[in-house]
């Protein structure tokens, strides 16, 4: 898919779809598939840890739909937070409901994402990037992000992000992300590859990026 698909901005409104749509999304992934797995094989919880991360990112217009919600994009503005104090509180509380002992090794992966997230620039961070699973393979996950980037590169700004699954990296890599690290989850969980993309500017003739 080439072209630019249409998309939209989510609202608070617009909460239990993109949850329901993450959700979906990551349930196979290599890291949060082990960070929420539960020792009954259960994945219905999966949907209360990931709404706290979505109400958290609505607080800002960067959450992007597609127009029929094949895709979504989670982002964290330059100098914004992923959750505000009381959400961090709630997602503690619903992690060790959930989770049970678990939730100590949940909550220590969140620590060595923090530790390597760079912090020395302003950057747009892509907390997460889904498509729904009906929807994988016909390029709507990267054409959102392809528009997402142009609105970033409008404003003359870098990106990163952590790519929990090695077969994304070079899709990343094909977008200007590069590789800048790697950290492993606790107890020789998964691995997480760490990506920056400097900022650059947008082509003036194009009118990708504009709202």
């Amino acid at each position: 898919m080439d072209q630019q698909i249409p998309c939209q901005v989510a609202r608070p409104g617009d909460a239990a779809a993109v949850t329901a749509l993450i959700s979906a999304a990551f349930v196979t992934d290599p890291l949060w598939s082990w960070a929420m797995a539960r020792p009954d094989g259960s994945t219905a919880h999966h949907a209360r840890l990931w709404r706290v991360f979505v109400d958290g990112a609505l607080r800002y217009p960067w959450t992007w739909l597609t127009e029929h919600g094949e895709a979504c994009s989670v982002w964290i503005p330059p100098n914004g937070t992923e959750m505000s104090e009381e959400q961090e509180t709630r997602l503690a509380q619903v992690a060790h409901e959930v989770l049970g002992a678990r939730a100590e090794t949940y909550f220590e992966l969140f620590e060595r994402f923090a530790a390597a997230h760079p912090r020395d620039e302003p950057h747009y961070y892509l907390s997460l990037l889904g498509t729904a699973p009906q929807h994988r393979g016909h390029g709507f996950g990267m054409s959102l992000l392809r528009h997402d980037l142009a609105l970033i590169d409008a404003e003359g700004v870098a990106a990163y992000l952590e790519s929990s699954n090695p077969v994304n990296n070079d899709r990343y890599a094909s977008v200007g992300f590069q590789k800048i690290g790697e950290f492993q989850a606790p107890g020789h969980g998964p691995f997480v590859t760490t990506m920056w993309r400097p900022a650059r500017l947008a082509d003036p003739g194009s009118d990708v990026g504009r709202r």
